[in-house]
Order: structure tokens, then sequence, then C-alpha cells
């Protein structure tokens, strides 16, 4: 399997998510049992936006998590950022849908370099992207520089389970299922072929808690869900 690093992983994943921006919604109920939903909204759970507080949301692909924040906040400004243009229209096209096109602003731009201040935001967010990103340490550090003191860095992203006999199992249906649906119902295989890819150079949800608490300098709270094959690490920036 190829692996991809740096301006080449950038540049590939860039096509990758322009090319299937149009089956990503469909794609995504259908490759994670429809699971996807209940593990968003458990994040929103665990981090419990406050009415009137500010949130980004960096790689926010078709803007389900930013509508999300949206809601929770009220009336508080929500910002979606993302590199691929097509996954931004399908996104602003929600977010008109939603009313809330006064108070969602959408972005396209780099989650590696950030354009916003310092300590801009109550919560910072990625949704199964970590993994995609050139260098994802980067981006935390970038995800805490723009997080206000007392603000959250929330990681939502694939993972690995745990158990060994349901790891093989997960890894047969990530490695050699996933790519056939992708192909299937998407006409996509190299595409979705990339996932397991992405899956498997990517620390699981231990090493991850580890790496943002001791490289990020976050506060960190890991709740591994669904026997591990997603997982979510809450990040708090100190308080200064």
């Amino acid at each position: 399997m190829e692996k991809r690093t740096g301006a080449e992983k950038e540049k590939f994943v860039h096509g990758v998510f322009q090319s299937i921006a149009k089956d990503y919604d469909r794609m995504n109920t259908l490759l994670s049992f429809r699971r996807h939903k209940a593990w968003r909204k458990f994040a929103m759970k665990k981090m419990n936006v406050q009415p009137g507080q500010t949130a980004l949301d960096i790689c926010c692909g078709t803007c389900d998590w930013t509508l999300a924040l949206a809601e929770a906040s009220g009336n508080g400004k929500v910002v979606g950022l993302d590199f691929s243009s097509n996954m931004l229209e399908i996104g602003r096209q929600k977010v008109q849908d939603s009313g809330r096109v006064d108070q969602i602003e959408l972005i396209q731009g780099n989650a590696m370099s950030l354009p916003f201040e310092d300590s801009s935001f109550d919560y910072v967010t990625i949704g199964f992207a970590l993994r995609n990103v050139p260098d994802y340490v980067q981006v935390l550090k970038e995800m805490k520089r723009v997080v206000k003191p007392g603000g959250l860095v929330v990681s939502l992203e694939l993972s690995k389970p745990t158990w060994k006999p349901f790891r093989k199992l997960y890894y047969f249906y990530f490695q050699r299922l996933l790519p056939l649906l992708g192909k299937l119902f998407a006409n996509r295989y190299e595409q979705y072929s990339w996932l397991p890819e992405s899956l498997i150079a990517f620390p699981d949800y231990v090493e991850l808690a580890s790496v943002m608490k001791n490289e990020v300098g976050l506060e960190v709270d890991v709740y591994p869900l669904s026997a591990g094959i997603t997982a979510l690490h809450v990040g708090r920036k100190r308080a200064e």
C-alpha cells in the first residue's frame, strides 16, 4: 500500500474529497452503519455548548457538525473551515436551508495554518479528518492556539478496536469490503481504499491522548466508542 506524506498527502486528500463530495453524506451513513450521527450527538453532550458561545469546526466537510454547534450555541458565532470547495458548496446549501446564514461563516482554508487570532473561540472541533491532514500534531497545536483559555479542542475520529478478535474482523471490513462498497455505491474505489491507509498510519486513541497531553499541552479526556472503532478526545486549554 502506497504511503503518502506531507504535500503529496495533502494534494491526494484534497483530490479525494473534491471527487466524493456529492456522495459524502450518503456514504458516511452507509459505511458507519448510521452510527456517525450517534457519535456526534455524544460529542455534543460532552462538550455542553452554551448559548452565545463561539465555535470553529475545521475540516468541516458538508457542515453537519458545524450546524449542530450553531444550533447548540443559539446565536453564538460559528465558523466552518475546509480546503475542499466542493464539500463547502454542499455545506453552504445546508446552511442556507437551515436559516443560519447570518450565524455561520464558511471559509475555504488550511487546517495546518488557521487564519484566526489567538484565543478566538470557545470550542474548536475536527470530525473524522485529523488522520487526513499532513501533520496532525501541527493541526492540534493550531486548534489549541485559536481556542480561548479554558476552551475545548475536540476531535472525533476513527480509531482501532482494542479487542483483538474484533480488530481482525474490523480490519477485514475496512481494508477489503469498504473500498468495494465505495466502488459499488459511489463508483470510487481508490478514494475509499484511502480510508484504511489513513487509519493504519494513525495512532490509536490511547496514543493520541498522550500526544494531545504531552506534545500539545492539553488536559485530555478520551472516550472510546463502539468497541473502539471511533474515539472522542476532549482537550481543555489551561486557563491563563
